[in-house]
């Protein structure tokens, strides 16, 4: 088991932790120190024990709001799975204009007016 000493609210304290665990008590300990820091700063100096319970109050706030962030977040990710499943068994019908058929017939007379003034150029050469 690993010693670490972590500072919170200004005051330090020896937490044991797993072997490779350091990084994440450190890290853990940092959120928590950043709240006391809040709690320090808005109000002074309190006891110990409850500088601890409201700074551990207020990251479980956190937490909890950032949880059920987290489970709105799956809920609309999952009706988002639905509707794209619900759209890959039934896409959408995409209609192509068609081709109006008096085009056809100005193309086919434009054809023969080309052909035309090409038989009078080849006569003229």
């Amino acid at each position: 088991m690993a010693e670490v000493t972590v500072t919170i609210g200004g005051r330090g304290f020896e937490v044991a932790c797993q072997d490779g665990e350091e990084k994440y008590l450190h890290s853990a300990a940092a959120m928590l120190d950043r709240e006391a820091g809040v709690l320090v700063e808005q109000i002074g100096r309190i006891p110990e024990g409850k500088m601890l319970l409201m700074a551990g109050l207020m990251l479980a706030d956190r937490t909890a709001a950032g949880e059920d962030r987290v489970q709105r977040l799956q809920t609309e990710l999952a009706a988002l799975k639905v509707e794209l499943a619900d759209v890959r068994a039934n896409p959408p019908r995409v209609e192509v204009p068609v081709v109006p058929p008096h085009l056809f017939e100005a193309l086919a007379e434009m054809s023969a007016q080309a052909e035309a003034l090409a038989d009078n150029v080849e006569d003229a050469i």
